[in-house]
């Protein structure tokens, strides 16, 4: 069980940097698109090329960071009941659906999209639109977000089994920031900014 909580802690370390490191692309999408916005209206121009870069971002923003929000354990619940279970019960209940839901479909998706992305790739695909760009590293972005997606159910897998024999602590699993205040805090300290 030490070799997979050691490799449970690797997998968060590189979904955490990952997570961490989409998120100036964002801040890049937020930047193109207002940049864009003032050209078209002021100069009456624009490009399908910088619309779509907004979409590839938008994607690697969905897709690389899925894996970033699920271990900061921030997805959406509905915990009307089970937030009323013991720790224990709430483990198991992840359990079942981390092997019986999350796992299974993430797995299914990767074995469609990496073919998805080779034919892409293969054809060196362009957008329709003139002035496009090219589409394989948008296509490409599918295989590498469920494979990140997969690696981090994983790892909350082994976390959980860890928690029920006494190996981890609640802690290493349970939400990181409850408010926005918080999760700024939380950010701020990731990236070292005062």
């Amino acid at each position: 069980m030490s070799f997979l909580l050691s490799l449970s802690r690797l997998i968060d370390t590189i979904n955490e940097k990952i997570g961490l490191g989409v998120s100036w692309a964002l801040l890049l999408s937020v930047l193109i698109c207002t940049g864009n916005a003032i050209i078209r209206y002021s100069l009456n121009t624009s490009s399908n090329a910088w619309l779509e870069i907004q979409w590839y971002l938008f994607a690697a923003i969905f897709l690389l960071a899925t894996s970033y929000t699920l271990r900061r354990n921030e997805h959406v619940r509905i915990d009307v009941i089970a937030g009323h279970l013991s720790k224990r019960t709430q483990v198991w209940i992840d359990i079942f659906g981390f092997a019986f839901f999350l796992l299974p479909m993430a797995l299914l998706i990767l074995y469609y999209a990496v073919p998805y992305f080779i034919v892409s790739f293969q054809e060196q695909e362009v957008s329709s639109n003139a002035g496009g760009l090219i589409v394989w590293p948008a296509k490409l972005l599918i295989p590498v977000g469920f494979l990140q997606l997969t690696m981090q159910g994983f790892s909350e897998l082994i976390k959980r089994i860890g928690y029920l024999q006494g190996k981890v602590d609640a802690s290493a699993f349970e939400k990181h920031a409850t408010t926005p205040e918080e999760e700024i805090e939380a950010i701020k300290a990731a990236n070292k900014i005062n």
